[in-house]
């Protein structure tokens, strides 16, 4: 997804990286991530979970967006509202430091062990997703069980 800038667009990168988080909750970006969020209009990120599992770094621009899509959401407001509860409970606002660093929330990075270690980081869906490494070697596991019955139907559904 691009982000849109007064003149330029600027593309996040692509691929799964590896990061490290510090002991106190600095997450030093890769160049790529750095280059992207240097680029962005607004310095100020929102750093928070959903799902208690990965972290998401918003550009503030792109959080405001979620903010208003999930105001105006009606289907289901018991998944909103836990949705919403993650979002503040473990949620705050950052920014990207002239290291390329990106300050964590305490309640966040202690609530999924990201403190300290080398951790997985891309872009998805216009924001930046953190994995600590128990929870990348999980998913990475669900992964290696695309099938080729899974790659047809993609295939043919004209997706890849």
């Amino acid at each position: 997804m691009l982000i849109s800038q007064s003149i330029q667009m600027v593309e996040p990168p692509r691929g799964m990286y590896p990061a490290f988080c510090d002991k106190d909750g600095r997450l030093k970006m890769p160049v790529d991530f750095q280059r992207f969020l240097s680029a962005l209009a607004e310095n100020k990120l929102f750093c928070t979970s959903f799902d208690r599992k990965s972290a998401r770094i918003y550009p503030m621009q792109k959080w405001r967006e979620v903010e208003e899509t999930l105001e105006k959401y009606r289907e289901d407001p018991d998944a909103v509202r836990k949705l919403v509860f993650n979002a503040s409970d473990l949620g705050g606002e950052s920014v990207f430091d002239r290291q390329g660093r990106v300050q964590l929330p305490p309640e966040l990075r202690r609530e999924l062990n990201l403190e300290a270690q080398t951790v997985r980081v891309r872009a998805n869906r216009g924001h930046i997703e953190v994995l600590n490494q128990a929870t990348y070697e999980e998913l990475k596991n669900e992964a290696r069980q695309v099938t080729r019955e899974d790659i047809n139907k993609l295939e043919m559904a004209g997706l890849i």
